[in-house]
Parts: C-alpha cells; structure tokens; sequence
C-alpha cells in the first residue's frame, strides 16, 4: 500500500498506482517460479486496485485536498518475506522513486456495507446516496468519514459510463 494526497486525475496518483502494479506483477512472477511443495497454488490472479478515501474537513469538496492510500491486496499465502524479495528485484528491474513509501501491511475487515457503482467517478454521489439511504433503513450509521473504492476495471481501457467501482464504508 501507499498513501498520497492531492487529486486522483494528476500524474503523482498514477506514479504511485504504477509503482503497485509494478510490485504486485513482480510478486506474482516471483511466486510462480518459486518452488511451492506444500502449497497447494502455483499462480493466482493479480487483485484489483482498491484506494481508501478521506475527504478534507472543508466544507466544499475539492479532489486537489483528497487524501487516500492505494492499495492491491494480496492473496494470504503471500508472506512479508516473499514481498520483501519481490520489492528488490523490481527496484533494481524497473526503477521508480515511490517504492520506498510502499508497505506491505494488512488492514483488519470491519462491519461495512456497500455497493456496485457503474459510471464515472464524478457520478458516485448517486450510488453514495443509495447506500446512505440502505444505512438508514437498516438503523446502521457510518463508523468513520472514510470510504473504500476498489476499480473493478481500468479507466484507461474502459468507457466511463461502463466503469464499475465497489462503493463501501464501514458502519456500526
């Protein structure tokens, strides 16, 4: 994972996504040549990119104030130690500046509710509206002013009324 801070459409954004590709890539590739006798996978499938999002206190919502860690999850039997491994022979493969802010950590699940939303990122609000007005019914209220987004497709391969994005935040 890796935090930035600033609006998700500038370049430092997708430096900061393509140093986890880049790592997450490199794990895979240095997972499937390993030899694995007790483990039951020889490959698997790189997962989405999620980024959790936290909007300034203002008042106006101002994408250039976001702050947000990415991050692409890995599967559970890759290890610190197989990271660590994959973190040096991608920096010395292909070099990017990033990879020194990025961590391998696990984030704990929570109680949470979310939801498919399909369209540009700019139309979220509707699909935000939708799981406000779930939490009420349900008697749920969020937990914490942050949101997770995980791209279910690329943008940059995607028409934007065509993106799907998971929509969750946690509640209690």
């Amino acid at each position: 994972m890796i935090k930035g801070e600033g609006n998700p459409n500038e370049s430092d954004f997708s430096n900061r996504v393509s140093a986890l590709y880049s790592l997450a890539y490199g794990i895979k590739m240095l997972f499937k040549n390993m030899e694995k006798e007790e483990l039951e996978y020889s490959d698997f499938t790189v997962f989405p990119l999620e980024g959790i999002w936290e909007k300034s206190d203002d008042e106006e919502f101002d994408k250039n104030k976001l702050k947000y860690t990415i991050m692409i999850k890995q599967p559970y039997f890759i290890t610190k130690e197989i990271f660590e491994l994959a973190f040096e022979k991608v920096k010395k493969k292909k070099p990017n500046e990033l990879y020194d802010e990025v961590s391998f950590d696990c984030i704990e699940s929570k109680k949470a509710i979310q939801i498919l939303h399909i369209g540009s990122f700019d139309t979220e609000i509707e699909s935000f509206e939708k799981l406000d007005n779930f939490a009420n019914e349900m008697n749920l209220e969020r937990s914490e002013k942050l949101h997770t987004e995980i791209y279910l497709n690329n943008k940059n391969r995607t028409a934007e009324d065509k993106l799907k994005t998971i929509l969750r935040y946690n509640v209690k």
